[in-house]
């Protein structure tokens, strides 16, 4: 909740706790504890409980020297997050990565998108050229997905039949998910390309040079130091992914050229549409389900054997009723999505959210409320928004149940990974993902294709530098 009158509010009104600390020392500190004394939810955890609020000041890295200024006001709460979503209250040019932003060079010279205010003329013109493409692709969208899923499963069992007798989840559904949006996009496949096999790859590369100031790679204590210093002092140069990124380029203008007509069509320039495409397929799509995909069988292998069966059996009873795989099969599983949103409510793939105020503001918590400057930047920490237990019953548990039903639905508004509420549609005016029902539609599909061939599985994870990383150590065919 938020207005720009203080008075409107019937909330006590509050400074804001917390503390930046002394230049350089203070972003350092928080750095540190940030990455290496405390870990991130322990982080935030700490800080609400020592100023006993969930809007605080802190630092957020990189910090020194990357970022000129790490000074944010957190938002803890499922309440505060909110104004993040209003585009007439905040701004989000240039924070799509937070306090620091990545050198243009990194794609063509343009600020892609995803980079793009709402009032910037351009952002409506390339958000609506996504929204077309990927309307004019629907038909595609499930028979694709599901070609794409059979090679993936074939590499998997391959895998298990091999000498280590365990397959890497993460790497065989990387592939799967980058096949399917380069040929969902082109109409070709990728190895007809320059990217040839490589496309994962290529996109790590690419995104490891931006992103890595923002990462830890978990090295041990030692050596903590030794990496804050190499990742978080000087930015990775552009040119030393030059050669990835150029494959990506390349492949994508030589099979994309219709989709760059119809750019052109449309008003944007065709170089600039290939790097806004490029960038919405590396960084947006194949970046977010590198992360989504290991994140939802993690959860739903936690569930165990009873899950498994119970989704099994619906599944296997919709399709059979429905005479196959559609659109309409999907929507009448609810357990199976209710499974899908409570994984993204759980353990969202993007985690933050960054803007800034357009105007002085009063931002409302539970109990609470605060005053924003105007160009104050403001940070929302969406774990602790979708977890928030004045919100959620149970909210630090996975209960697959949880949007089943009338009540259950009414909880989707607070369901919030897309940059936006699961209730809302994106549209050229907000920064909401276009390719939202889409994520979901596969993340979806991937439980029913899973369940039609398998009764239940086994897997090892172990966290790292995003989202988990995914072994499956067996896979157990359908009894029916």
């Amino acid at each position: 909740m938020a207005s720009s009158d203080s008075s409107a509010t019937k909330l006590p009104l509050k400074p804001i706790p917390g503390s930046y600390g002394l230049p350089f020392f203070g972003p350092m500190s928080d750095r540190h504890d940030y990455f290496y004394h405390q870990g991130r939810d322990k982080f935030f955890a700490e800080r609400i409980k020592k100023y006993q609020s969930t809007v605080i000041r802190t630092n957020m890295p990189p910090g020194p020297f990357i970022s000129s200024n790490p000074r944010v006001i957190a938002l803890l709460d499922g309440v505060s997050f909110q104004i993040l979503l209003d585009n007439s209250k905040v701004d989000k040019r240039d924070v799509l990565d937070g306090t620091f932003m990545p050198s243009t060079s990194f794609t063509g010279g343009y600020r892609a998108c995803a980079f793009q205010d709402t009032t910037e003329p351009s952002h409506a013109l390339l958000k609506t050229f996504y929204l077309n493409l990927l309307a004019a692709k629907h038909a595609s969208f499930i028979p694709l997905f599901r070609n794409n899923l059979a090679e993936h499963f074939t590499d998997l069992e391959d895998q298990l039949a091999g000498k280590s007798s365990k397959a890497s989840f993460n790497s065989s559904v990387g592939s799967a998910s980058f096949n399917f949006l380069f040929r969902l996009l082109t109409g070709q496949d990728p190895s007809a390309t320059k990217i040839g096999s490589d496309g994962p790859s290529l996109v790590t590369t690419w995104l490891a040079a931006q992103l890595a100031p923002l990462a830890t790679l978990g090295l041990p204590r030692i050596f903590n130091y030794v990496e804050d210093f190499l990742i978080r002092t000087i930015p990775v140069p552009a040119w030393a992914v030059k050669s990835s990124y150029k494959k990506l380029f390349e492949g994508f203008a030589s099979a994309g050229s219709s989709v760059l007509d119809e750019a052109e069509r449309l008003g944007i320039k065709r170089d600039e549409a290939c790097h806004n495409l490029v960038f919405m397929l590396g960084f947006n799509a194949q970046g977010g389900l590198v992360n989504q995909f290991p994140i939802l069988i993690k959860w739903v292998g936690l569930g165990g054997e009873s899950l498994h069966r119970e989704l099994a059996e619906e599944i296997r009873t919709v399709v059979k009723e429905e005479n196959g795989v559609s659109l309409r099969a999907l929507d009448r599983m609810t357990l199976t999505k209710s499974v899908v949103y409570e994984v993204m409510r759980i353990e969202p793939a993007v985690p933050f959210q960054y803007a800034k105020a357009r105007e002085d503001l009063v931002v409302e918590s539970h109990d609470a409320a605060y005053e924003i400057k105007k160009g104050e930047m403001i940070f929302g920490y969406q774990p602790f928004a979708t977890k928030d237990p004045k919100i959620f019953e149970r909210a630090e548990e996975f209960v697959a149940q949880r949007f089943v039903g009338p009540d259950g639905e009414k909880l989707l508004s607070h369901v919030l990974w897309s940059n936006g509420r699961e209730t809302e549609e994106p549209t050229p005016d907000n920064k909401q993902c276009p390719a939202k029902n889409l994520v979901v539609l596969m993340c979806r599909l991937y439980l029913v294709e899973f369940f039609l061939r398998y009764d239940t599985f086994t897997f090892d994870f172990k966290p790292v530098v995003l989202g988990p990383q995914v072994t499956i150590k067996s896979l157990v065919k359908a009894s029916y």
